[in-house]
């Protein structure tokens, strides 16, 4: 796991030794704590004035392990404490200057936040947030979020709160829509999602009717196994037909 410093100073310059990544190596590097990072999300916190790498005559990014640890603090206070990226850079500059700035909520200064606090951790999937920590942490506005509700991507709980993968597909497809991508497009990933979810089932159905707790418990990690393979298959598929479309 990447460790990151407690202030923000001094990033987008590289200190004598230090290697300098291209980009592809920064996204191998941060791919084990944040599997959905991409480089568009890289550029995009670049571009957002998050982090600032270096860049070559030819005009490459070069990161510098420091600027890839300020990356992660972004991640991190994006996934776990659900901030905007404005209220991110304003903590960051803050510690940058030496202030000893509490982490604030995602409505701006003040108490630390985390939806989470209250849960057991073993259950932190089932952790429930309200819409405001929703649209803070996708960045979204009321009418995207009631967009992205009327297609069915975002369906919020009984009492209108929102779980974690809530959280997840509303970053997605806010970060599909800085490409034109608009929830209409993507009603055919979600179908397609569902009957992968479908063929998950019908596998671990068996085992979630069992009488034994450990054979219920070894259902929901079979699931999660074959969730995560099928995931990577249908990018694999999704590379393998783009590039039969370049020749």
């Amino acid at each position: 796991m990447l460790r990151t410093p407690t202030g923000g100073a001094g990033h987008g310059t590289a200190a004598a030794g230090e290697r300098a990544m291209s980009i592809g190596t920064v996204l191998l590097q941060l791919r084990d704590e944040f599997p959905e990072v991409t480089i568009s999300k890289i550029r995009f916190l670049e571009a957002e004035g998050l982090i600032d790498p270096q860049r070559t005559p030819s005009g490459y990014r070069k990161f510098s392990p420091g600027d890839v640890e300020r990356l992660a603090q972004v991640l991190r206070m994006q996934r776990d404490h659900y901030l905007p990226l404005k209220v991110i850079r304003e903590h960051l500059e803050a510690l940058a200057r030496g202030e000893q700035a509490a982490l604030p909520s995602p409505g701006g200064p003040g108490e630390p936040v985390d939806p989470l606090r209250d849960q057991d951790p073993g259950r932190a999937t089932a952790a429930r947030i309200g819409r405001p920590e929703l649209l803070a942490a996708a960045e979204a506005t009321e009418e995207q979020l009631d967009e992205w509700e009327s297609y069915g991507l975002i369906v919020p709980a009984s009492g209108g709160s929102y779980d974690a993968e809530a959280v997840n597909v509303a970053r997605l497809v806010a970060d599909l829509g800085r490409f034109g991508l608009e929830p209409r497009h993507l009603r055919a990933v979600k179908a397609a999602a569902e009957r992968e979810a479908g063929l998950v089932e019908q596998v671990v159905a068996p085992l979630r009717r069992h009488r034994n707790p450990q054979t219920r418990a070894h259902a929901e990690a079979t699931a999660k196994e074959l969730a995560e393979l099928s995931v990577r298959l249908h990018a694999a598929l999704v590379m393998t037909a783009l590039k039969a479309g370049f020749h």
